[in-house]
């Protein structure tokens, strides 16, 4: 199997294919001059590889010079609100340092408008031939009614395939927006977010305190060097004890949630690289963290939370079922592209790990009290376990496109001599579900029984919220680092204890029982 890195969110340059879209003369000779080339390039974009190869193998044989890409998915984006508010939109494509082009998005809203005018008016016209058609006429009179009925078919035909087209071509442009913006989020760069919580104090040693590698090295705990030459840099054994330690950190995280009312799953870790999109998962510039699967629509997954996220999706919940409520398991893998440098070494940025997700599903009126629920449980977790933390408000530009609010939680971690995420709760509103197709439908207050068919009360989408209960390794390496001994060995917390037969402590080999 065959893998390399999915360009989702890039503007490919390369691809001549999908520069340009038509527009057939009955549509430009209605709206506007007629020009020889098409009016507005077409930047591509949330496009998987598999996506992008299939364009690529369908312009290679087409005959059409003006070949447009169509997404894969339609998103159910609100433009009459982005139209209506515009400002306010166009401010916060600034704040989050986007690149989405909200210029773009209204002309072709404005002119999709224009042409569904123009259709529902042929609509009109053939449909009142047709009814003329019924009645008792002349010879030359039914004739020139046919001819008439011919004609304005022609033109439908072209227009509802140029309506097609710019539909397509809106949704490629507005899929980059973002989504809105929580009113108290800082504004700027990472070195702008706030803090929201500190606990603990950093960790006091009489001794030189040495880093997750170097414990691990002495320990016997992982096997970079192996791991390099079977899979690549970034990738890693654990070992002896460190094994024990990944499941007893899993099951514990998994129990904690479960006590709190949280369901538990374990997902599939190849996902058809749509899902990956309607979660919002289109990075920045041309590095991107997803791994696609040549020859497929299928990605490996980076988070449990595009499984989670898929499991309802093109569903409509009932009020009653809300929230629910998700801790999953599932090993993930990103290709951590750019990420270099000693700040990354060991454990700390790898391609391959395990993660137990928390997810929600919620009424919209709900998903703020229930943001701060997810960090509340993040902080209780990580105090349980006796580490020193601070939990920030992340800054506008250092949120992911699905993300109204962001909270990260950065540990203390000795050896690195600074602070590192471990975790992070976001808030998605109604981003991902206006993707993913997630609606409910509101129980009515006046009514005993829900109504049905056109008088049925009309469908709304879920908020979704997602926040991670335990990165293994990132775990791993706070608590290496800030349970070391003197004698090199390392305290395990209470907590975990249960979870791995009893371990307390684990000792270098040359001092063992």
């Amino acid at each position: 199997m065959i893998l390399h890195c999915c360009f989702t969110g890039t503007t490919l340059h390369s691809l001549k294919l999908a520069a340009i879209p038509y527009f057939s003369r009955a549509l430009t000779s209605r709206l506007t001059p007629y020009y020889p080339r098409p009016l507005f390039p077409l930047a591509v974009r949330s496009l998987s590889a598999a996506a992008v190869q299939t364009a690529a193998t369908s312009a290679a044989t087409s005959t059409d010079e003006y070949q447009v890409v169509k997404p894969q998915w339609k998103a159910a984006i609100d433009f009459k609100w982005i139209r209506d508010n515009k400002e306010s939109v166009a401010v916060n494509i600034k704040n989050r340092n986007s690149n989405a082009n909200l210029e773009i998005v209204l002309e072709l809203y404005e002119k999709l408008l224009s042409v569904q005018k123009e259709v529902e008016k042929l609509r009109a016209e053939r449909n009142a031939v047709a009814s003329k058609m019924k009645g008792k006429l002349e010879p030359s009179e039914r004739q020139k009614l046919i001819e008439e009925g011919k004609n304005l078919k022609e033109e439908l035909v072209a227009l509802e395939e140029d309506l097609l087209k710019l539909t397509d071509e809106l949704q490629q442009e507005a899929q980059s927006i973002p989504n809105m913006t929580h009113p108290d989020v800082p504004l700027g760069g990472e070195d702008s977010s706030t803090v929201r919580k500190m606990v603990g104090k950093p960790a006091e040693f009489s001794f030189a305190v040495k880093d997750h590698v170097q414990l691990g090295k002495e320990l016997d705990l992982f096997d970079f060097d192996a791991a390099a030459e079977v899979s690549g840099s970034k990738f890693y054994y654990l070992k002896n004890e460190a094994v024990i330690l990944e499941m007893g950190l899993v099951n514990w995280a998994v129990s904690e949630a479960m006590k709190r009312g949280f369901t538990p799953l374990t997902t599939p870790e190849i996902v058809r690289s749509s899902v990956v999109e309607k979660c919002g998962f289109q990075p920045r510039g041309t590095n991107t963290q997803v791994y696609s699967i040549e020859n497929s629509d299928q990605c490996l997954i980076g988070t449990a939370e595009i499984p989670v996220g898929g499991i309802h999706m093109d569903s409509i919940l009932s009020e009653s079922s809300l929230p629910l409520k998700y801790v999953a398991f599932s090993h993930c893998f990103r290709t951590e592209a750019g990420a270099a440098g000693a700040a990354t070494r060991g454990l700390y940025r790898v391609h391959q790990f395990s993660k137990v997700e928390m997810f929600i599903l919620c009424r919209p009126d709900e998903s703020d009290s229930y943001h701060k629920e997810l960090i509340e449980i993040e902080e209780e977790l990580f105090s349980s376990l006796g580490f020193h933390f601070k939990t920030l408000d992340m800054a506008s530009e250092d949120l992911g496109a699905p993300a109204y609010r962001k909270f990260d939680v950065e540990a203390w971690m000795p050896g690195l001599g600074r602070y590192g995420e471990i975790s992070s709760a976001s808030n998605c509103t109604d981003y991902q579900s206006r993707r993913l197709g997630i609606r409910y439908r509101p129980e009515s207050s006046s009514s005993a029984s829900p109504k049905k068919g056109k008088n049925a009360t009309p469908t709304q989408f879920v908020h979704t919220l997602n926040a991670t209960a335990c990165a293994v390794p990132r775990m791993i390496v706070s608590l290496l680092e800030n349970f070391q001994q003197e004698d090199g060995s390392v305290i395990i917390p209470e907590p975990l204890r249960p979870f791995m037969g009893g371990l307390q402590i684990i000792k270098p080999k040359h001092i063992q029982n």
